[in-house]
């Protein structure tokens, strides 16, 4: 049996997270999702087959793997690998329907390649992808002669893509059947402060979109989520990609994407958040594999958050490792059995998290712990996650006990004297049940409702968090 074929592990619909007295130990990651999704489009967009390995298995990426088949492309998997038939920029299937769940790294790329492929295509999603905004990424393609329209409200999915308008032929004469390219500009804007998935859908897509003197995709606005750009960038140039920065716009080259052999994917910088976290509020040291220096993911930052509230990091090649010694910290009173009887074992930090938004969700829980009141800012891209993460992380924090304020674009959390026992509602998204099971750390029972939705990027996260717990004893 491929992993493919293996049913992801079911969870009941409450779980209780027992009270955590100390984290201790080592972990590898599973796969990057942002990388997984990258690589398959890409391996799928490039000439030649491409071998992946550290493949995520989980929802976001079987989602992907499944509208690539439905395109024509074949992929082949094997445990936490891939080889992926790459169809040299033009995918076989001219007319699908693609079904794609609430993954924003699947809906905003795809979009963007099959605007010029020449075909019929209808995407959609979950009830919630219909609610995540994606206008500014179609109003950018259909600017360039595109012919996309909403299927349902204005600026949100469903998306129907019909064959553009004006095109011309594609990179060189030789290539019969190659995608279109559209007639007209050669510059393209998008903003870049709602998502920086639009800039990277948009950036992946360039090479097959570009005419002879290239295509300048110029980003209006602050591009929130910078590393997850940086992430695109590289990535395209891996597999032959040639993109020029200068400033806020990018020059994409008319080239073909070419497969590199083999391309491995990092373990998940945003997952190993929750692990480092638990480091920092419950002794550690806990270690994850599958990142380290030189990653080419920007949520590696959250270790400088860490140190600012008062935990030890350790980087290597492929590893980093959290730890606080929670006996010697001020204000902290060991008890009997060795646990930490004051919980303020951190301190508060006001951050500016435009560039880590998804782990920013973990140093929200991590204020629980933290001397002083922690405040986010640049957290505006939490309004149009799988829910509205503001105000979701706002309700379930308080319910643990914290003080909490809000505004469109950050939060601040005081912590209480006394953590509660709380039940806590996931609204189907995978980092609030991740992030918020933390909270089991500070001597209470953590119900979480819904556990079953980490199968987005973590399906087996509850039995990796139970392995490096020990539990507190009364």
């Amino acid at each position: 049996m491929t992993k493919e074929t293996k049913p992801l592990r079911t969870w009941p619909q409450v779980l209780t997270v027992e009270p955590i007295a100390r984290a201790q130990g080592e972990i590898r990651l599973p796969g990057s999702k942002s990388m997984s999704n990258r690589a398959l489009l890409l391996a799928a967009l490039a000439e030649g087959s491409t071998q992946l390995s550290g493949l995520l298995d989980a929802d976001d990426t079987r989602v992907m793997i499944t509208a690539l088949r439905a395109l024509g492309v074949a992929i082949a998997i094997d445990g936490d690998r891939a080889r992926v038939s790459g169809c040299a920029g033009v995918f076989p299937v001219r007319q699908a329907e693609l079904h794609l769940g609430n993954a924003g790294t699947a809906m905003r790329p795809l979009a963007a390649v099959l605007a010029f492929s020449g075909g019929h295509y209808r995407l959609d999603g979950v009830a919630r992808m219909r609610e995540r905004p994606i206008g500014d990424l179609v109003e950018a393609l259909n600017a360039m002669g595109a012919r996309i329209r909403y299927l349902g409200a204005h600026g949100f999915p469903p998306l129907l893509i019909e064959p553009a308008g004006a095109t011309v032929a594609a990179i060189s004469d030789s290539s019969a059947g190659a995608a279109a390219r559209p007639a007209t500009d050669r510059s393209i804007r998008v903003r870049g402060d709602v998502s920086s998935q639009f800039v990277s859908g948009l950036l992946m897509a360039a090479p097959l979109l570009a005419p002879v003197e290239g295509l300048r995709i110029a980003v209006e606005g602050e591009l929130i989520s910078q590393p997850y750009v940086a992430m695109t960038l590289a990535m395209m140039r891996d597999f032959g990609g040639r993109v020029h920065q200068s400033g806020g716009a990018y020059r994409v080259e008319a080239v073909r994407y070419r497969s590199p052999g083999h391309y491995a994917i990092e373990g998940d910088a945003s997952s190993a958040s929750y692990f480092l976290a638990l480091g920092a509020v419950a002794g550690g040291p806990v270690r994850v594999r599958g990142v380290g220096r030189g990653s080419l993911q920007g949520d590696l930052a959250f270790t400088q958050v860490l140190e600012a509230m008062g935990a030890s990091i350790e980087v290597g090649s492929d590893w980093v490792q959290a730890s606080t010694d929670v006996a010697t910290k001020p204000g902290v009173t060991p008890a009997p059995d060795g646990s930490a009887a004051n919980l303020l074992r951190l301190r508060a930090v006001d951050t500016d998290a435009t560039a880590i938004p998804d782990a920013a969700m973990t140093t929200a829980v991590l204020a629980l712990f933290a001397q002083g009141t922690t405040r986010l800012r640049g957290i505006g891209s939490w309004r149009v996650k799988e829910t509205d993460r503001i105000a979701a992380m706002a309700s379930e924090l308080g319910k643990l006990g914290a003080s909490v304020q809000t505004g469109p674009d950050w939060i601040s959390i005081a912590p209480p004297p006394v953590l509660r026992e709380a039940w806590i509602d996931t609204y189907d998204d995978h980092r609030m049940a991740m992030s918020l099971a933390i909270a089991a750390a500070g001597g209470v029972r953590v119900h979480i409702r819904d556990p079953g939705c980490v199968a987005k990027t973590f399906p087996d996260y509850f039995d990796q968090l139970e392995r490096l717990c020990a539990p507190w004893r009364t």
